[in-house]
């Protein structure tokens, strides 16, 4: 029997009803590249294809060899000829992402600092029925430019010397010459009836403009939350948890004494780190949450940092699951991003419901989130830029600490193991999923076709090993082979970095008391119409 596969695109590509191109607007190191590409990254995450285009690496490909300032004087005729050709070169490209390639938004990342070079996009757009928004980066301190320049400008490859004085010299001059013709969006008058928002002093304050929809709002939203001040994002586990040792998956199991280790050895690692107002994250399952107790310091409890939800296969072990749920097994190795366990949620709904998370993260300063596997992967999808199929590979260690620090245009990253001992909970991806010839096809689960079985029991999240309820399978087990292939983390503008930490285990704590049994009336209905 043939099987059709069923494939969606990503549940927000549904928020865009048009292609949308976002122009950003201003003279040289404001941040525009910097928040090009941070707001690409944001977009990829969520599910809307997104991709840059910068002017910069048009011209530097027509000009080979870049001289001096003179280049950007406006009154060099053959130069103004090659940038506007450059910018008709990127805008036939913009037109092939979105037309041809799937694409949903373009960014293009250029000074746009005349109304000629406006309305010439404005132009184009309106000739391929395309939205336009956009994004003008205004700042009048000068410390903030000089940092930006050092920063960045100095390793660009319009300066291979990377001579600091000269660079400085250089580039202040270049800013000089687009000063002369730069025209600010007007939104009195002459640009009234455009959307747009002007981001003023790295975001001090803001100036919003028509916004037309969804996506234009949620743009807005995620400008108004990211910073640029110096902070560290530091990520890891619970400790191992019983669960982790017999191998099953979800639940709201302890911590085993190894877990409790590790729980005091990240407390003198936190202390290491002489932190100032550090905030801690936890999810408000029990794991977690003894984590964090060990720390000895104010924590936060997020349910939306809880596991993702395996539904009528929580608290099975992979094994009990291939066994019960041969289809869903295979199911799940087919397409691990978009699959929903019956009853629960794919890593698809959990990166929807992880998105007020990013967003507190891009406004803080330090933050210790104490997580789960799946919600680490996801977070750290974000940070480095990781696409939706190797999202759900990502190795997330137990007992390892990976430390994000934001740089100009990517993430350090800095990984410490705490050196306690823990299970592998880490799934390789099957062979099968990465071979040439095409995968059987399968009707598959996801966020837009929930249903692939007939064993739909939705179950309430179960907090004992003893609870969880059996249920017939009802499909064919479908075999895929094995193999050691997973996603690691890679350097893409991303340095990575691993420590080990050597700490004495301390003596295994006392056992924490079982909270309040946590059943709800509506959870005892559930369970006894599922039974």
């Amino acid at each position: 029997m043939s099987v059709r596969l069923c494939v969606f695109p990503a549940w927000a590509s549904y928020m865009t009803n048009s292609p949308t191109v976002i122009v950003m607007i201003g003279l040289p190191a404001r941040g525009k590249t910097y928040m090009s590409k941070k707001l690409t990254r944001y977009l990829n995450w969520i599910g809307v294809p997104t991709k840059v285009f910068n002017l910069g690496v048009y011209r530097r490909d027509a000009v080979k060899a870049y001289k001096s300032y003179d280049f950007f004087r406006h009154d060099n005729e053959e130069a103004m000829k090659i940038r506007k050709q450059c910018a008709l070169v990127a805008l036939q490209d913009v037109k092939s992402y979105l037309n041809e390639e799937g694409g949903q938004i373009a960014v293009f990342d250029a000074t746009n600092t005349t109304r000629e070079r406006r309305d010439l996009i404005l132009s184009f757009a309106k000739e391929n029925a395309y939205k336009v928004f956009f994004v003008e980066s205004v700042c009048d301190d000068p410390d903030v430019i000089a940092a930006n320049i050092l920063e960045v400008k100095v390793s660009s490859p319009d300066y291979p010397e990377r001579h600091r004085e000269r660079v400085m010299d250089d580039f202040l001059k270049r800013i000089e010459c687009y000063e002369v013709t730069y025209q600010p969006l007007d939104p009195d008058e002459y640009d009234k009836d455009l959307s747009f928002i002007k981001v003023i002093n790295v975001g001090r304050r803001f100036l919003v403009n028509r916004v037309q929809d969804y996506i234009q709002s949620k743009i807005v939203y995620y400008l108004m939350n990211i910073h640029v001040h110096s902070r560290s994002i530091y990520l890891c586990r619970h400790g191992e948890s019983d669960h982790n040792m017999q191998g099953r998956i979800g639940g709201d199991a302890e911590l085993s004494a190894r877990g409790k280790q590790f729980a005091h050895a990240l407390q003198e690692f936190i202390g290491e780190q002489k932190l100032s107002d550090l905030k801690v994250w936890t999810s408000q399952l029990r794991r977690t949450i003894q984590t964090a107790e060990e720390l000895g310091v104010p924590y936060e409890q997020w349910k939306i940092l809880n596991e993702i939800d395996a539904g009528v296969c929580e608290e099975m072990t992979y094994e009990m699951i291939q066994d019960s749920y041969p289809e869903e097994f295979a199911l799940r190795d087919q397409d691990k991003y978009h699959y929903r366990y019956p009853g629960g949620e794919s890593y698809q709904d959990l990166v929807q419901r992880l998105e007020p998370v990013i967003m507190e993260l891009e406004r803080q300063g330090n933050v210790l989130v104490i997580c789960h596997q799946a919600v680490m992967r996801c977070l750290l999808a974000y940070f480095l830029d990781k696409s939706a199929d190797d999202l759900p590979y990502l190795k997330c260690p137990l007992h390892t600490v990976l430390k994000l620090t934001p740089v100009a245009y990517g993430c350090k990253v800095e990984m410490f193991y705490l050196n306690v001992e823990a299970v592998n909970t880490h799934r390789d991806r099957p062979i099968g999923q990465i071979r040439k010839d095409p995968a059987p096809l399968l009707l598959r689960r996801n966020s837009y076709t929930p249903l692939a079985s007939h064993d739909q029991v939705k179950r309430p999240r179960l907090y004992s090993a003893g609870n969880w309820l059996p249920l017939a399978p009802s499909l064919k087990a479908l075999q895929f082979p094995e193999g050691p292939e997973g996603a690691v983390l890679q350097q893409s503008q991303v340095s990575v970095s691993t420590v080990s930490i050597n700490h004495q285990s301390p003596p295994t704590p006392p056992q924490v008391t079982n909270p309040a049994d946590p059943w709800s009336l509506t959870d005892l209905l559930i369970c006894v119409r599922s039974i």
